[in-house]
C-alpha cells in the first residue's frame, strides 16, 4: 500500500506550513529515539515522519509531491503536472544515466521533464544530495527547529546575575544569567531545542530576557544610577544619609550648601567594576514657616545667573 505522507504527520492536504511543522515538531518529540530507547517501532516511526516533514516541509518538494511528480520516497515519478510532454532528450540539457531505471540503464534526459535544479536535490549517482532515498542516496541530515521564549526577570537578578528554572517543551531547564544583563537580551542553549532530522544536531533554545524596572536604581552600563531627594535643611546643613547600593546599603555624607543636580560617586558600587552614580535632588519645604522665610529674607541676594 502506497504511503500518504499526509496521513504519515496527521494532516489534511490543504493543511498550512504552521500546521504541518507543529505536527512534526508534536510527533517529533513523540517517537524521538532518545526518549523511547527500549521501542524499537519508535526509531521506525521517527524515521518515517522525519522523511514525511522533508518533503512536506519544503515548499518546492511538497508541490512536486502534490502533482504525482515525485513519490513518497522523493523519486521522480515521471508523472505530474508535466508528464511526458516534450519527451526525452530534447532541448540544450544534460543526460544522466542511472541503472535499472529503464531498458539496459538508458540515457534519460530527466532535466527536460523537471528542469536542471531538480538535481541538486538528488542524492547517489550524479553526485548530489538525497531527496530521503532517492536514487540510491541517504536522506539529507537537517538541524532541528529552534524554539524562541520570552522570560520576565527584575532588575536586580539582571545586574547581579542570577539561575533561573524555566520550563520548556515540558522540561525544566536551569538558566544562568549574566551579571550585566540588559533588557532585549538574547541568551542561546544550544541543542536544547527540536531534535534534529535525519541525524541531524538538535536546536538551541533562544530566550529573549525581559528586565523589569526597578523603583529608583537605573543602569548605565556598568554604572548604577540613583536619584536622592534630600530637604533643604539636608542640603545647607549637611547630613549623613543611608541609601541603598545593589549590593546593601550604605553611609553617605552629604556637603553642606550641596546644589540641585550635583553628583556624587560610590567607588565600585556599580557592576563589573562600575560605580553607583548618585544626583541630588533638593525638595522645597511643603509646608510654609514664618521662621524660615525671615531667615531667607535676611540673606544677602546672591547672583546664581550669568544671564
Amino acid at each position: 500500500m502506497v504511503k500518504n505522507l499526509y496521513q504519515v504527520l496527521g494532516v489534511n492536504k490543504d493543511a498550512s506550513e504552521n500546521e504541518i511543522k507543529s505536527a512534526y515538531r508534536k510527533l517529533a518529540r513523540k517517537y524521538h529515539p532518545d526518549l523511547n530507547k527500549d521501542d524499537k517501532t519508535a526509531a521506525e516511526k521517527f524515521k518515517e515522519i522525519s522523511c514525511a516533514y522533508d518533503i512536506l516541509g519544503d515548499k518546492e518538494k511538497r508541490k512536486k509531491y502534490d502533482n504525482n511528480e515525485i513519490d513518497a520516497d522523493g523519486k521522480p515519478t515521471g508523472f505530474g503536472a508535466g508528464g511526458f510532454g516534450g519527451g526525452f532528450g530534447g532541448g540544450n540539457y544534460r543526460t544522466y544515466t542511472q541503472e535499472g531505471f529503464g531498458p539496459q540503464g538508458a540515457e534519460f534526459d530527466f532535466s527536460s521533464i523537471f528542469g536542471d535544479d531538480i538535481f541538486s536535490a538528488f542524492g547517489g549517482r550524479g553526485g548530489a544530495r538525497g531527496f530521503g532515498g532517492g536514487f540510491g542516496g541517504q536522506p539529507r541530515a537537517r538541524k532541528g527547529a529552534d524554539i524562541n521564549y520570552t522570560m520576565k526577570i527584575d532588575f536586580l537578578s539582571a545586574v547581579l546575575g542570577s539561575e533561573q528554572n524555566v520550563n520548556i517543551g515540558g522540561k525544566k531547564i536551569n538558566v544562568k544569567i549574566p551579571a550585566g544583563t540588559v533588557d532585549g537580551q538574547t541568551l542561546r542553549l544550544k541543542g536544547l531545542g527540536e531534535a534534529g532530522i535525519n541525524g541531524g544536531a538538535a536546536g538551541d533554545v533562544m530566550i529573549t530576557l525581559n528586565v523589569m524596572p526597578h523603583p529608583y536604581f537605573k543602569l548605565d552600563g556598568k554604572n548604577i544610577l540613583l536619584e536622592l531627594p534630600i530637604s533643604l535643611k539636608e542640603a545647607v546643613l549637611g547630613a549623613k544619609i543611608t541609601v541603598p547600593t545593589i549590593s546593601g546599603k550604605v553611609m553617605l555624607t552629604i556637603p553642606s550648601y550641596a546644589s540641585n543636580g550635583e553628583k556624587m560617586r560610590l567607588k565600585g558600587k556599580g557592576i563589573k567594576g562600575g560605580d553607583q552614580i548618585i544626583t541630588l535632588k533638593v525638595i522645597t519645604p511643603q509646608n510654609k514657616s514664618a521662621e524660615l522665610e525671615k531667615a531667607l529674607s535676611a540673606m544677602p541676594d546672591e547672583k546664581v545667573r550669568n544671564f
